[in-house]
């Protein structure tokens, strides 16, 4: 279903989630749950992953993961501080210690000067505590923005999950 790089990220987070004995949650807006269906697509990941959360709506992000809605307000959907609070809603709705947040502007429209579309927001939380990727794909097609999200939202959970 995924590329083979992905289908082999996704396992190598599930290895490591298991070795931990961690479980996982995603909260994704552009990607609109492709990250949780790349965890999914591998043998044992209901051992370690708890949920996904799909807040592609504003009014997702907040009455599912607990984004405050003054962030979005002050700083867009598309921001370090509504990635961060994904993150660590999805931690603190869910059975996870480890959590992954995407949100972005995969296009085609919806980009600005300031936010262009290929811009996407990561967070991670885990034992390296909450950490921010900024990436600016730029606008490569809407499929290829999403694929490269999942890319990068996987890599965090696998730099997350390899901290001591």
């Amino acid at each position: 279903m995924f590329p083979e790089d992905i289908h082999n990220q996704a396992e190598i987070v599930v290895a490591l989630a298991t070795a931990r004995g961690v479980m996982l949650a995603t909260a994704e807006s552009c990607t609109g749950g492709l990250v949780a269906a790349a965890l999914t697509d591998i043998p044992g990941s209901s051992a370690v992953l708890d949920r996904g959360f799909v807040t592609y709506s504003n009014d997702a992000k907040s009455g599912m993961i607990d984004v405050p809605a003054h962030l979005i307000a002050e700083h867009g959907a598309v921001s370090e501080p509504v990635a961060r609070a994904m993150a660590l809603g999805a931690v603190a709705r869910s059975a996870a210690s480890v959590s992954v947040s995407i949100t972005g502007i995969a296009g085609p429209g919806g980009g600005t000067p300031d936010k262009p579309v290929g811009l996407v927001h990561f967070a991670a939380v885990g034992p390296a505590g909450t950490i921010h990727v900024e990436q600016r794909f730029g606008d490569i097609g809407r499929e290829e923005i999403r694929l490269a999200s999942v890319r990068t939202a996987l890599n965090l959970l696998g730099d997350q999950l390899a901290q001591p």
